[in-house]
């Protein structure tokens, strides 16, 4: 079945009144499922350029990877997760978004998120947008993430919020187009999502998506590397690339040094943790600066001098550093191995032999962020949240 044509909401505008509400109650057939009525709220559809919509993608199982039992590192909860979402629901409604769509998931998100708004709202401490989910079938994969990014962009969201790691980062990136996201930290090694308190982050979308803040200053351009094996299809990776000599990918995640030869780094920032952390502790390149930083790896007893890194959370390890140089923009760059696996930020991906072609390039302005610190600096200085008092004469400060 698919969703009515031009035609039929131009009749739909001629009904009467009571015929009207009937039929609208059979269109939602073709409507995502909802949890604050129908996704809009009078059918046919909004002009979304009228209403801002945001698209939130909430990972229930980022942060389960082997890196959990071999360092000190936590897992939030389900409950935990569900919070975020709500503060940012409540940060995005105060701005003036009017609509949010979800991905569904089976982790119990959705029916946290639900008990959250009708508690608030019976308490009536806070408005939410229009809240619904996009209809979706459910794998509990990386697949729901793809799909979920896909859809959102084919509805033309504004931007899109996304809770997870960087994996789930990843995933989203790869299918979103132009769309602008803003990542929220919930993974393991969080390297790509800066971390900050979710209100802010969902205050700083509500400004951008509504238009308060200049698009120039609001959206900030991030790179990312290419990865392509022969002829297939690219990957990509928002942070880092590595090349260890494990041939079996197993169980993904990176935590054994002694197997590390190679590290492409979009950015090399000192204070995350994972991959990255080894370039940022040598040289620090900043997101915004053109670039990346290629480092060479060796055994420690091979190497030229050895790094104490902070490879997972609390799991500091000795790194046998051979060279490092910067990495250009647009060239194309060759392993240093004959065979092994591919990292993609932080997690084996991909196998390749001695008779694979293997480039690895990195490419700039290739999608864009909300740039929160700017979008609130703006708003600080532009008086953007306040409101003017009763009393209009201005109090002198003794």
């Amino acid at each position: 079945m698919t969703g009515p044509g031009r035609s039929d909401r131009i009749l739909f505008l001629l009904l009467p009144p009571v015929l009207r509400q009937w039929s609208h109650s059979i269109a939602l057939t073709w409507l995502p499922a909802c949890e604050t009525g129908p996704c809009e709220s009078s059918w046919p559809r909004r002009n979304p350029k009228l209403v801002p919509t945001v698209g939130i993608i909430a990972n229930p199982v980022s942060a389960r990877d082997i890196r959990r039992v071999i360092a000190n590192a936590t897992s939030l909860q389900i409950t935990d997760r569900a919070n975020i979402v709500l503060r940012v629901l409540a940060c995005l409604k105060a701005c003036g978004v009017g609509q949010v769509v979800m991905m569904p998931e089976n982790g119990g998100i959705r029916q946290h998120v639900r008990r959250g708004v009708e508690r608030s709202r019976n308490l009536g401490e806070h408005e939410f947008p229009e809240l619904c989910y996009l209809d979706m079938t459910v794998s509990g994969t990386v697949d729901d993430t793809v799909r979920a990014a896909d859809l959102m962009r084919q509805r033309n969201v504004d931007a899109i919020v996304v809770l997870g790691g960087d994996g789930t980062h990843r995933a989203v990136v790869s299918r979103s187009g132009d769309v602008p996201i803003a990542g929220i930290s919930t993974g393991t090694n969080n390297a790509f999502p800066e971390h900050r308190e979710p209100t802010i982050t969902g205050l700083a979308v509500g400004l951008a998506v509504t238009k308060q803040v200049p698009a120039l200053v609001a959206f900030a351009p991030n790179k990312k590397l290419i990865v392509r094996i022969n002829d297939n299809a690219a990957e990509i990776a928002l942070v880092d690339v590595a090349l260890v000599t494990d041939r079996v990918v197993g169980a993904r995640a990176l935590w054994k040094p002694e197997t590390f030869r190679e590290l492409f780094v979009t950015f090399a920032d000192p204070e995350v943790i994972g991959m990255s952390a080894i370039a940022g502790l040598l040289e620090p390149v900043k997101r915004s600066e053109p670039g990346g930083l290629h480092v060479l790896l060796a055994p420690v007893e091979e190497a030229l001098l050895t790094l104490n890194a902070p490879i997972a959370p609390g799991y500091m390890r000795p790194i046998g550093v051979a060279g490092w140089q910067r990495l250009v923009a647009g060239k194309s760059y060759g392993p240093q191995i004959a065979a092994g696996s591919v990292a993609l930020d932080g997690e084996r991906e991909l196998s390749f032999s001695e008779r694979d072609r293997v480039k690895i390039a990195l490419e700039e302005d290739a999608f864009r962020t909300v740039n929160v610190a700017a979008v609130m600096d703006y708003a600080a200085r532009h008086g953007l949240m306040r409101q003017a008092g009763l009393i209009k004469k201005k109090r002198q400060v003794s």
